[in-house]
């Protein structure tokens, strides 16, 4: 089993800077692929970003050139660098980790922390 708790969510003002930061313990030691998803209220979750064990990152349209994801093996944690927010990216952003290099094929999920950006 694998264990993710995130941290670094809350509220800010359009335009502002968060980092979320999501901790992995527990078996992780074939941990590959690594992101972040988000679900807003009414809506499905999205894909946000997503990095596999070797650097490799993919974003969704609608953060790229403001959100950088990044991971620090040797600290088990996983970062979501968010700049120029909107109020359309508040939502719940979870954090996820699979075995695999393919983030969809069952994942481990974290709680979730919230992100509030006000107009």
């Amino acid at each position: 089993q694998v264990q993710l708790v995130e941290s670094g969510g809350g509220l800010v003002q359009a335009g502002g800077s968060l980092r979320l930061s999501c901790v992995a313990s527990g078996s992780i030691v074939s941990i590959n692929a690594m992101g972040w998803y988000r679900q807003a209220p009414g809506k499905q979750r999205e894909l946000v970003a997503k990095i596999t064990s070797g650097g490799n990152t993919n974003y969704a349209d609608s953060v790229k050139g403001r959100f950088t994801i990044s991971r620090v093996n040797a600290k088990n944690t996983l970062y979501l660098q968010m700049n120029s927010l909107k109020p359309e990216d508040t939502a719940v952003y979870y954090c996820a980790a699979t075995r695999t290099s393919i983030l969809a094929i069952n994942p481990y999920w974290g709680q979730g922390t919230q992100v509030t950006v006000s107009s």
